[in-house]
């Protein structure tokens, strides 16, 4: 199928892209999820970065069909960075959630976005285990195609809080062990689930209310950051980042919250946005 990207409406590329991105993620997860548990890393990017065959494989296939059906892209995939030089651009985890995957914990997930200019039109993330496909276009947020709505507690103590804070791949300093303990007590929750996607879907779907993350990638976060806004939640980057404000993708630090969170009163506000966040209200645009 040819289209014109130029001369679309931007619902119906939307559309045309949530439907390719859709089916990219059915395709992808189909043929990694009966590996789970029954596979070794191939080679570590780290000791806390795991890398499959099945994610290469995953983001071969995936960016074998978004070149298929829509020539006019550019792909930034966690494995084989990007590719391409078209006017939409795609952001593509293969796996989020490696080592779940690994271990068999059914925790993980396909997660694909695609944006043009400065707006993000399409979002998915799959998690074949479940079978649940979180979609998001400009038309809406939906689960397993039906409508889907952010939404949850006022206050940190009626409050589920995900992240994977303190971010691994590095040695944990006492701070942040200081700074995760003062976050445990007012939260109802708080779980670390190894998937950064799937944390951003679950608080889309109101199955969470919050969740933070730091040094994070475009295709952790494309795809959720989207899911969340159209869902009518909130998803904050810093204030004084120009780039970020336009692209929010692209920011590696971000809150994702429900509308109902009051940030002002919550630990969120004093523990990680006034203290955690501090450097965003000088930091350079990235």
């Amino acid at each position: 199928m040819t289209f014109d990207t130029s001369n679309a409406d931007a619902d119906a590329l939307s559309s045309h892209l949530l439907g390719i991105a859709i089916g990219a993620a059915h395709d992808a997860g189909a043929y990694f999820a009966p590996f789970a548990g029954k596979i070794s890393y191939a080679e570590k990017k780290g000791f806390f970065d795991p890398v499959t065959e099945c994610d290469k494989e995953s983001e071969r296939r995936i960016v074998e069909r978004i070149f298929r059906e829509h020539p006019d892209s550019t792909v930034v995939g966690e494995e084989d960075g990007q590719q391409g030089s078209g006017a939409v651009h795609w952001y593509v985890d293969p796996i989020d959630g490696t080592n779940n995957f690994v271990a068999g914990i059914p925790f993980f997930c396909v997660s694909i976005a695609a944006a043009l200019d400065d707006r993000m039109l399409a979002g998915v993330i799959y998690n074949p285990v479940t079978g649940e496909t979180f979609a998001a276009s400009t038309a809406g947020a939906t689960l397993n195609g039906k409508p889907m709505r952010c939404t949850g507690a006022a206050t940190d103590s009626g409050c589920t809080l995900l992240t994977e804070y303190p971010r691994s791949g590095r040695p944990v300093i006492p701070e942040e062990l200081a700074r995760l303990g003062r976050l445990l007590e007012p939260f109802r929750a708080v779980r670390r689930m190894g998937s950064t996607a799937l944390h951003l879907a679950y608080v889309a779907a109101g199955r969470a209310d919050a969740t933070f993350g730091m040094g994070t990638n475009p295709w952790d976060i494309a795809a959720g950051a989207f899911l969340i806004q159209q869902a009518g939640g909130r998803f904050l980057v810093p204030p004084a980042n120009e780039l970020a404000n336009r692209r929010p993708w692209l920011t590696p630090d971000y809150f994702g919250v429900t509308p109902e969170l009051d940030l002002e009163r919550s630990i969120l506000g004093e523990v990680v946005w006034r203290d955690l966040f501090a450097a965003w209200a000088t930091a350079p645009t990235r």
